[in-house]
């Protein structure tokens, strides 16, 4: 049940048929105080990635209020536990179908923001393991833009028309949110939509403006985990067993040669270990280590050769230290865990482009590079980008500290760092109206 507080700034301000008039601007500024309480909360009140029930609620609850046809629990994954993803639908007459996708899950770290609405939020992931829980990646903003884009399209229903479908997503830090949306019929379900469009705060541009790039936009994101085996023994006799760590560290060294000696110069890759596991004592030589990474890319080709060597260079470490084919190293790809090229269509991406111009000035709108981290909304556009898609960079930071971190040769704190601020009321002023007003000009 919401509690009061929060009941109070899901309501609309006006009735819809009061504002039916208002430029989307004029009706956004108005709307601005109550989403940025809205905010607040959300980002005081964090959850992890699968367990989203708090922060799916609310946005559910603010399409209903807003006239939306609401279904929760929308999303399957491959364990067979359902997911907390949200849809909405509104229909005004005969047009196209347009899907508009906001990310909800936050992430194991703890903030040290200081700001008031700073969270404290300590929960237990899928490890079990009690972790500090944060926003650290914007996903309240992107949330509480799509509270603002719901009211908006509402109040504003005599500018468009056709069916208007908004997906509250779970699960993207995980990356496999937008494929257990899928896998459990969301097209059939809901229908298939004519377009898709989406957005994503930054550190690197200032609140009250916007990037946008055409093509390839984000890298690809696959996981994989390797298992170097050796042959345990005493720290005191190393010569009697084959150590996996001093085989590790050797692979760990070995396997930055992919990207610098075998890509593309030309196509960017990246080859990251994220996490290593081996051992239980000082003195004791372990019979494995295993280790977590992931790779970035931008094509098909880049990926299969990191994937390629990180198996050849396995392979080599276990004959180089003569061990037994049941002691071979082995590397597994986590299809789960893994996403594709975040593809922004060229045509739909220029009137995106043109939108945004129009409505926020070409001073506030971007061309951005592209980018090595990862989305998983490019699934929702199908394998072969069936599905035109556009995902638009949202400014957040405060223009003041930016300016200043610019002059001095620096970054503000970014994406999934405990640091990371964005400043509320631009941001959000600013990501509700350019993605009202690029969906209205999408549904004509």
């Amino acid at each position: 049940m919401r509690s009061l507080a929060i009941a109070g700034w899901l309501c609309l301000s006006l009735s819809t048929a009061a504002r039916a008039q208002d430029t989307v601007p004029t009706f956004v500024n108005s709307e601005t105080p109550a989403l940025v309480d809205a905010y607040k909360d959300i980002h005081a009140h964090p959850e992890l990635s699968h367990f989203e029930a708090r922060t799916s609620g609310i946005l559910a609850a603010a399409m209903r209020d807003a006239g939306y046809t609401v279904t929760e629990r929308v999303g399957r994954y491959p364990d067979g536990s359902q997911a907390y993803g949200v849809v909405g639908i509104l229909k005004n007459g005969a047009g196209p179908t347009l899907m508009v996708r906001a990310d909800m899950d936050a992430l194991p770290i703890v903030e040290e923001t200081g700001v008031p609405y700073a969270s404290h939020v300590t929960m237990k992931d899928r490890a079990g393991q009690t972790v500090g829980v944060m926003h650290a990646c914007g996903h309240d903003v992107h949330t509480t833009v799509m509270i603002g884009t719901a009211r908006a399209m509402v109040a504003m229903k005599s500018q468009w028309h056709g069916t208007l479908i908004l997906v509250g997503q779970p699960s993207e830090e995980t990356i496999d949110g937008a494929k257990s949306m899928l896998a459990d019929r969301l097209y059939e379900r809901f229908g298939r939509p004519d377009r898709i469009i989406g957005l994503h705060d930054t550190n690197g541009l200032a609140a009250g403006t916007v990037g946008v790039r055409s093509g390839p936009s984000a890298a690809s994101s696959t996981s994989i985990d390797v298992v170097i085996r050796g042959i345990g023994g005493h720290g005191a006799y190393p010569s009697a067993g084959r150590d996996p760590i001093t085989l590790a560290a050797l692979y760990i060294t070995q396997i930055q040669t992919i990207v610098s000696r075998e890509e593309d110069p030309q196509d960017p890759t990246v080859v990251t270990v994220g996490h290593i596991e081996g051992g239980t004592k000082r003195n004791i030589i372990p019979d494995e280590v295993k280790l977590e990474l992931t790779t970035r890319s931008f094509s098909d080709k880049s990926r299969d050769t990191v994937i390629k060597g990180l198996q050849q260079m396995a392979a080599g470490i276990t004959a180089s230290a003569g061990l037994p084919p049941e002691k071979a190293a082995t590397v597994t790809v986590l299809d789960d865990e893994s996403t594709p090229v975040l593809y922004n269509d060229p045509a739909q991406t220029e009137m995106v482009k043109a939108t945004l111009i129009k409505t926020l000035g070409a001073d506030k709108v971007f061309d951005i590079p592209r980018a090595m981290a990862s989305e998983d909304v490019g699934v929702f556009a199908l394998p072969t980008h069936e599905i035109p898609l556009t995902y638009f960079i949202l400014g957040a930071m405060d223009p003041q500290k930016l300016a200043a971190a610019k002059a001095a040769g620096k970054e503000l704190p970014g994406p999934h760092t405990s640091h990371f601020e964005p400043l509320p009321e631009p941001t959000i002023r600013t990501g509700v109206t350019a993605m009202t007003s690029v969906a209205i000009s999408l549904l004509q």
